[in-house]
């Protein structure tokens, strides 16, 4: 018999920030994720459990945690231990061998995403081939096509849906279109290694290919004919809620920068609303096409959560740790342009010179590089380190709802990918 007391904070939109923070456990069963990647392709090239042993207890709502120590940023006493990949990963994952498992997938994904895109013009055509031909990851169709089939065996669904595959398209349209505008406001160049659609077409083409796609989105999200799933997805395409999100984030961005108070809450916060949120409405609209109950598509909500969390802050620790070359851009340009990341809020707790750089917007030469080296040497990486695994912990947990198959630990090393990232 597992006793467990468990302090877990759901997150919503209506929600206070206090809810992005990792849950404190402490349980007299022993936590063992040592076989949770062990599976292994078949002669058929699927994947197989090769050995397996739970640990993990579902949490239900109740916080004990005081603001401080759930603002700390430190691993909690109670905490179930964080990955040791050193110790677990069975070796290097790929993301092409986690998406073999819905390669077929994703390819009708990309037919058909041309196909929507394309149709109605030809330099829409045009440009949906550029865009869409880039070597995206597809890392959140992915997820949906995954969540989808983990759930399905618990609905007892022998094949995908078609509201599972429209909603895979819509979610990738939506980012794209995403990435469309971003990069027209912030005037690049290059995406992917490849030219960008409004270097390419110019900058009308490319604000109206990036529309195009919110209205198209917005059309097949209205035709799934689920209201749950249209209020879980419609706040990302609906044009005036995108332009209030925008002048509101550009306003708290600018209010923010070079800011040295910042608090991780609303560093956690603003990655949220950047990274995660999309991800998390991704994977729970997954389970509910699925036709699973209410517990498990909030599991699969949290487990998007902190997975889209976990994966911002690891591109926020590498934006210090890879050369331009790696990153396709400098390194520290966050740092740069006033945008404070976890690894530099860590940092300042310990070095106060490092808040004067910041403060003189790196007025003198050689003022960047050195407050990055600072914020290496004052442990500003170890600590933020520490928070991405405190997230995937969590993320990890979310999915212990699901039965045993090779879809669910394909989204439990999709966790691990991201991490062997700064590993």
């Amino acid at each position: 018999m597992m006793s467990m007391t468990c302090h877990n904070l759901d997150f919503g939109f209506t929600k206070t920030v206090f809810d992005l923070y990792a849950c404190g456990c402490s349980s007299n069963a022993a936590f063992c994720r040592s076989s949770v990647r062990n599976y292994a392709k078949s002669s058929s090239s699927s994947r197989k459990l090769v050995d397996r042993r739970r640990g993990i207890a579902l949490c239900r709502v109740s916080s004990t945690k005081t603001p401080a120590t759930l603002l700390s940023g430190k691993v909690a006493q109670g905490l179930p231990p964080l990955l040791d990949l050193k110790k677990e990963s069975r070796g290097s994952i790929s993301l092409k061998s986690l998406f073999e498992l819905v390669a077929d997938d994703l390819q009708t994904l990309n037919q058909n995403l041309q196909s929507i895109v394309g149709a109605e013009n030809p330099v829409l055509m045009s440009a949906a081939e550029q865009i869409f031909g880039a070597g995206g990851k597809r890392m959140r169709p992915a997820l949906v096509f995954l969540v989808s089939r983990a759930t399905a065996e618990l609905a007892g669904l022998k094949e995908l849906t078609m509201e599972h595959r429209r909603l895979a398209e819509i979610i990738e349209m939506i980012h794209t279109a995403s990435l469309i505008h971003d990069d027209v406001l912030d005037d690049s160049n290059m995406r992917r290694g490849q030219e960008t659609v409004h270097q390419m077409y110019g900058t009308r083409v490319a604000v109206l290919a990036g529309d195009f796609m919110f209205a198209q989105s917005s059309w097949y999200l209205a035709n799934l004919e689920n209201l749950e799933v249209i209020k879980l997805i419609s706040q990302f395409i609906t044009p005036l809620q995108v332009i209030k999100d925008f002048a509101s984030g550009e306003i708290k961005q600018a209010s923010s920068l070079f800011d040295c108070d910042l608090k991780l809450e609303e560093y956690l916060l603003k990655s949220y609303y950047k990274t995660a949120s999309l991800i998390a409405a991704s994977t729970k609209g997954a389970a509910v096409f699925s036709g699973v109950d209410s517990t498990i598509t909030q599991k699969m909500y949290e487990y998007g959560k902190n997975l889209g969390l976990a994966f911002q802050v690891v591109d926020d620790i590498l934006d210090f740790t890879q050369s331009a070359e790696q990153l396709g851009k400098p390194a520290g340009s966050d740092l740069v342009n006033g945008n404070l990341t976890a690894p530099v809020i860590f940092a300042l707790e310990e070095e106060p010179k490092l808040r004067d750089i910041i403060e003189s917007e790196f007025s003198e030469p050689g003022s960047l590089n050195e407050a990055i080296e600072l914020v290496k040497s004052c442990g500003g990486i170890e600590r933020a380190q520490e928070l991405a695994k405190e997230k995937a912990d969590l993320a990890i947990q979310n999915l212990q709802c699901l039965p045993e198959s090779a879809f669910q630990l394909a989204l439990e090393d999709m966790v691990l990918y991201n991490l062997e990232r700064i590993d």
